[in-house]
């Protein structure tokens, strides 16, 4: 008898032990499960590094809002935005000395960019048209007459309605993407007479802003006051709504190019600036329309039809 008993006293013990491990050994399990699934949180979340980016001007804006916003999200991430122009940007894209070029027009339409070599990102579509000082008098301009003002058949803005004022013409430089679109746009090809040379947007907005009787062209992300008068063109008002559907006819893609297909922090920020955030929100306060919402569509060449 005491055997008997002896014997179940031992069984009750080890059928506890039993339990007892398998309770600790699901305890681990679980403790192991959450130790595995933590890495993966932070590995998602951790970027680091620099980017350079460089190029349009006319998308500084943008790119540099976007990149605050990335840095914020991103403590460890240094993201340096210049500007230089869209011949810039490509030519530092191509050579590698940056990460990131931005462009206003397509690789394919600067001569000497390997264009075979880069990766375009169409990340937002910018309109662009003249602008003049508030005091020249007028609003509104035909195409025709645009062409004469900056080819300097007409030099005097009292020829088209408005003040007794010569007229100044701001141009940009040879590598720029902003001259390159309004030359093939809204001069149909023609070549500007010369003038003030300047490549900042921001600088040419104060040049326009403090020379009587000036005209220049900005993207319609730098009319955020009454500084500066942007003209329509032909009857049609510069705005998204006649951009998006292809009857206002100064406009165009912005790129943001790299060597080869897009890598490590370079993809990270190029997704970002296509996420719905940006797109539907800082885009648009930044001026810019979302490539999304276009009804039609570009070729390289200037060919344009619905989409």
């Amino acid at each position: 008898m005491k055997s008997l008993k002896k014997f179940s006293l031992l069984t009750v013990l080890a059928a506890l032990m039993v339990f007892m491990a398998a309770c600790g050994g699901g305890a681990t399990n679980g403790t192991d499960k959450k130790d595995n699934a933590a890495p993966k949180t932070e590995d998602k979340q951790e970027l680091s590094g620099s980017l350079v980016v460089s190029g349009s001007s006319a998308m500084q804006p943008l790119v540099a809002a976007a990149a605050e916003e990335f840095m914020a999200e991103n403590p460890k991430v240094d993201i340096q935005v210049n500007a230089g122009g869209s011949g810039t940007g490509l030519s530092q894209v191509a050579e590698g000395s940056v990460q990131i070029g931005n462009s206003d027009v397509f690789a394919e339409e600067k001569e000497g960019i390997p264009a075979d070599k880069l990766v375009d990102h169409k990340v937002a579509v910018v309109g662009m048209t003249a602008a003049v000082n508030p005091k020249v008098g007028i609003k509104d301009i035909k195409k025709e007459d645009l062409i004469k003002v900056f080819t300097g058949k007409i030099t005097n803005w009292k020829e088209l309605g408005g003040a007794d004022q010569k007229i100044v013409l701001v141009n940009r430089p040879d590598s720029s993407g902003t001259r390159a679109v309004f030359n093939k746009f809204a001069l149909d090809g023609a070549t500007p007479a010369e003038g003030i040379t300047e490549d900042s947007s921001n600088t040419v907005k104060k040049i326009i802003n403090e020379t009587e009787g000036a005209i220049g062209y900005l993207a319609f992300s730098y009319f955020t006051d009454d500084s500066v008068t942007p003209l329509a063109i032909d009857g049609v008002e510069p705005t998204e709504e006649n951009v998006q559907s292809g009857k206002f006819p100064v406009w165009a893609y912005q790129h943001s190019y790299t060597k080869g297909e897009a890598e490590g922090l370079a993809k990270a920020f190029l997704d970002y600036l296509m996420s719905d955030d940006i797109q539907n929100t800082l885009l648009k306060d930044q001026g810019y329309l979302p490539v999304t919402k276009m009804k039609v569509e570009r070729d390289a060449k200037g060919n344009q039809k619905d989409i």
